[in-house]
């Protein structure tokens, strides 16, 4: 009904069940989200990520192995009242600040690799019809720019307040490396960066001549409920598997707005090797380690 505002964001699925391959060997014994980057696994940033845009409810879809990221987020009463007894403070506080008291951290299972798109269905159950939800992967860290406290999540979230449309992270990439990623088409515009603009479609890696902007998914999405509804029936896609993406194209075919939320700030693909060094140098200069 018109008139009605949007549902307020509270709740972000966060799929975890990955083997993590492009991490190996380091992922072998240990979750890839366990990884640290500087001072803290991956997956306590994008859950710090989260609370800071408001977003209080975790949803972690994940996998037989992976008990180590849940067991970071529950209560530790021995080492706390041990670090208490002896007066370490500081380090007592560290702790506790991993798992604060708004933070509800929740867990399904995946019980097989089916794709992006089946792992957020596997977390639909924990939402209410028509509650609205976020989608965070955590092999992608999105930082504020130096000394700048913009903070893109929130952003988006607040674009979605404002449209009741699905919001879809971007940032610009160089044309030469379009075909590496999903590119978003906006009609031929460009939002500003902290901006939305509407969305017309989404092409899986096109070559630089045939690539509709240069704007590129980077693993962050605001979703209506609607999709959990489109995902239920979806037939396989690329690789066999059930995508994300094509519940999105169905979204738009439907008529419902998809937006292009650019990024102001800078993203990490920890994912693979390269980029999660360049996270590690970038990130301890900068907190100046």
């Amino acid at each position: 009904m018109q008139g009605i505002p949007p549902a307020i964001v509270r709740k972000a699925i966060i799929p975890v069940a990955g083997f993590g391959t492009r991490l190996l060997p380091i992922s072998k014994a240990i979750p890839k989200e366990m990884v640290p980057v500087v001072d803290r696994p991956i997956i306590q940033h994008v859950v710090e990520e989260a609370l800071k845009a408001g977003l209080n409810e975790i949803i972690l879809v994940t996998r037989t192995g992976k008990s180590a990221i849940e067991d970071h987020f529950d209560t530790h009463f021995e080492l706390e009242a041990s670090l208490e007894k002896n007066g370490k403070t500081a380090l007592l506080e560290m702790v506790r600040a991993i798992a604060p008291p708004e933070l509800k951290v929740t867990s399904v299972r995946q019980p097989q690799a089916r794709g992006l798109g089946h792992a957020v269905f596997c977390a639909g159950q924990l939402l209410q019809p028509d509650e609205p939800f976020a989608v965070l992967l955590p092999d992608v860290l999105v930082k504020p720019q130096p000394q700048d406290e913009r903070d893109d999540l929130s952003r988006m979230a607040q674009q979605w307040a404002a449209t009741a449309q699905a919001q879809i992270m971007v940032e610009a990439v160089p044309r030469e490396e379009v075909q590496r990623y999903g590119i978003v088409d906006c009609g031929g515009e460009e939002p500003a960066g902290g901006e939305s603009l509407p969305m017309r479609g989404v092409v899986e890696k096109p070559s630089p001549e045939k690539a509709p902007s240069r704007l590129s998914v980077i693993g962050r999405y605001i979703l209506p409920y609607r999709i959990m509804e489109l995902l239920s029936d979806l037939p396989p896609g690329a690789g066999n598997e059930i995508q994300l993406t094509d519940a999105i194209a169905r979204l738009m075919r439907e008529g419902e707005g998809v937006q292009a939320y650019r990024m102001h700030g800078r993203s990490f693909d920890c994912g693979h090797i390269p980029g999660w060094l360049a996270a590690n140098a970038t990130l301890a200069s900068e907190a100046g380690y």
